[in-house]
């Protein structure tokens, strides 16, 4: 088993993944660029203890981080937590992804990392939908070439731009009203929130499908993801393991880099 780090701008996901790519548990902690290695340490070793493991069960690990603040500060702590030195997912790792795109060096790990999931997983053609501070979709072709995608706002982030530099509006809960037609100020957010991201969503999807031959694969990620995705008109499968799956694949095809493994 390998210990994995997904560390995006809100929250960092983390767990253990066996060489048959099952997670044997999955964890979700706030990302706070403040933390030290040591509070890090403590969180990763606390949480592998609730979930009943020990953290001499892991046999390596490997981090995809968008926080670049960030990424030596939980490379230290995981060596300081299971005893081995991290992979870190970059332009020195072999990902196995044929990325066509402007400047391949400015594509986010994680979407890198999202996409080879995917492959590994899901019929060809296939759209990446991750959501989180940024909602990211991105496209890989029927030969497994990663096409591009788009970034939009998060949903997160749009509340709160909207809650910001409204006076008279407050932070609700991202929970669908009883009706696309919101009769109170809550309600009305509520709408223009989950379905609106939900028709944003599925416009994208429709938009950038004419632009690849093949009827998509769509499968998305990320926290926010089971808040929208139920209200798309689009098939969209749900999968929150998506990156940590392709972190393990990752780490197997640089296995050579790895002590234990």
């Amino acid at each position: 088993m390998i210990f994995a780090v997904d560390a995006g701008n809100t929250n960092i996901v983390f767990g253990g993944i066996d060489k048959a790519g099952q997670t044997a548990f999955l964890c979700r902690v706030s990302t706070d660029t403040d933390q030290t290695e040591d509070e890090y340490a403590v969180q990763f070793k606390a949480l592998i203890d609730l979930n009943g493991f020990s953290s001499k069960a892991f046999a390596g690990g490997i981090i995809s981080s968008v926080v670049p603040q960030l990424t030596m500060i939980l490379k230290r702590a995981i060596e300081k937590v299971i005893g081995h030195t991290p992979l870190i997912v970059g332009p020195a790792i072999k990902t196995g992804l044929d990325i066509r795109i402007d400047n391949p060096a400015q594509l986010g790990s994680d979407l890198a990392v999202g996409a080879v999931a995917a492959i590994a997983l899901y019929p060809k053609p296939l759209m990446v939908i991750d959501m989180g501070t940024a909602t990211t979709i991105c496209v890989v072709d029927k030969d497994g070439i990663y096409r591009g995608g788009i970034i939009a706002p998060g949903i997160k982030v749009s509340m709160e731009s909207l809650t910001k530099n409204a006076a008279q509006l407050q932070s609700i809960g991202l929970y669908p009203p009883p009706k696309a037609i919101g009769t109170n100020t809550a309600d009305c957010m509520r709408s223009g929130l989950v379905f609106g991201n939900a028709a944003m969503l599925d416009g994208l999807i429709d938009r950038m499908a004419q632009e690849i031959e093949g009827t998509p694969t769509v499968i998305a990620t990320g926290g926010l993801a089971p808040a929208v995705i139920p209200y798309c008109s689009h098939k969209i499968i749900l999968n929150n393991e998506l990156l940590l799956i392709g972190l393990r694949i990752i780490f197997d095809r640089n296995q050579n880099e790895c002590k234990g493994e």
